[in-house]
């Protein structure tokens, strides 16, 4: 056996501990998040060295914030495995229930998965956070991060593991595979005997590889090229205040702005407001020949490219279109099926905005920024699911369960 065969085997074995722990979920999951607090020193340690390479390696600023752990970012992982900790369980719920005509009983009730894995990119909270989850939910949980916060990883997953032995439960609830590989990543993503679900997280290649290549079945998240049109009812304080946190309260994460439209009858207006806004950190704007004309040289002119683009930088793509039916119509062209947002006086619009966007989140006068499973009060989540097969949005506890029937008779035959 390879070794990530070897990890799928011991996890497998864990997901058996798992089905019958109950609230002891709930103890190891405060275990993990003491241990977390009492080692935050030792982590931050491995995440400088992270950051070192990822300095060297010519990374972005924005990228490494993604990578960047610091007491408080610890202390916040801390406190979401306490919140997951407090989360009803997800697994014995009866989802339906009946009595048939010859007496059956049945139930459907949700079940553990089994073995999870995740792939993910530079964000080590996604390490703890994926393994609460996954643990409350019932599963055991193999995760693959990348290369550029492998030593934070594995300073989380052992502080885990360690916690996780303290309090009786198997080590290997949690694993991490070390070997940063594309060969180690290929082989999770077939290790059919093993795992159950594949869940991948970061940027389009990332995704894009694991749905291409993947023999397990997969939940595709992740990719957000999010929009937003400024329709000609719009308040337009509003509007630049939804976008400047739209796109420059975390630049890097899927939930943020990318694209803004602007309706021709109120763009001369709203433009120079707007960019003063953006002004404040230094975003740069990629227009349309309209807004390079309302703006000026100061405008990067647009390319094709620049609307497909999911920057995760300070960098906005924005167009200047003739009505709601040509924002949408760019909108179902360019969109990932994250999240996308109307600012809007007019009813009707908003209503046709929601009803015709065929996207996971559809705001109508609010920031994208709120596509988090905390902020929609799930507790947590392990990624926003972009498709629409088994979870669609923030993908909470409930999303990480599967279900199965149970029939209860008195010596029924057919």
């Amino acid at each position: 056996m390879t070794v990530i065969e070897q990890m799928g085997a011991s996890a497998k074995k864990a997901s058996r501990f798992l089905i019958n722990a109950g609230s002891s979920k709930d103890d190891a999951l405060l275990a993990i998040a003491k241990a977390l607090r009492a080692n935050s020193a030792e982590i931050i340690k491995a995440n400088d060295i992270d950051i070192e390479n990822g300095r060297n390696a010519g990374l972005t600023e924005s990228l490494l914030d993604r990578l960047r752990l610091t007491a408080e970012r610890i202390e916040g992982m801390a406190v979401g495995v306490e919140q997951v900790a407090n989360l009803a369980d997800p697994v014995g719920r009866v989802l339906d229930g009946r009595t048939l005509k010859n007496g059956l009983k049945i139930e459907k009730v949700t079940v553990p998965m089994g073995v999870i894995g995740i792939i993910y990119e530079a964000r080590p909270n996604v390490t703890s956070d994926a393994a609460a989850l996954c643990l409350k939910a019932g599963s055991a949980v193999i995760l693959r991060g990348g290369k550029e916060a492998i030593n934070s990883n594995k300073a989380i997953a052992n502080t885990m593991r360690n916690a996780l032995a303290e309090v009786g439960f198997p080590e290997d609830c949690i694993g991490l595979i070390e070997d940063t590989s594309r060969q180690s990543a290929t082989e999770l993503m077939q290790l059919t005997e093993y795992l159950n679900v594949l869940i991948p997280r970061g940027g389009a290649g990332l995704i894009k590889s694991v749905v291409n290549n993947a023999k397990v079945p997969v939940i595709e998240t992740g990719v957000g090229n999010c929009h937003l049109f400024v329709d000609e009812s719009a308040d337009i304080e509003m509007a630049k205040n939804i976008i400047f946190n739209g796109k420059t309260s975390r630049p890097s994460v899927c939930n943020a702005l990318e694209t803004v439209l602007i309706h021709k009858n109120i763009a001369e207006k709203a433009l120079p407001e707007i960019k003063a806004e953006l002004d404040k950190k230094n975003v740069e704007i990629r227009g349309c020949s309209v807004v390079k004309a309302i703006l000026g040289d100061c405008v990067v002119e647009a390319v094709e490219e620049d609307f497909a683009n999911e920057f995760l930088d300070y960098i906005l793509a924005v167009k200047v279109v003739d009505d709601i039916d040509s924002a949408l119509e760019h909108i179902a062209k360019y969109s990932t099926g994250h999240s996308e947002c109307i600012v809007t006086s007019d009813y009707a619009n908003a209503e046709k905005f929601t009803t015709s966007v065929d996207s996971a989140a559809v705001y109508v006068n609010a920031s994208t920024r709120f596509t988090d499973g905390g902020e929609f009060g799930l507790g947590a989540e392990i990624g926003i699911s972009t498709q629409k097969l088994h979870a669609r949005g923030p993908m909470g506890l409930n999303e990480l369960t599967s279900s199965k029937f149970i029939i209860k008779g008195n010596g029924q035959i057919r």
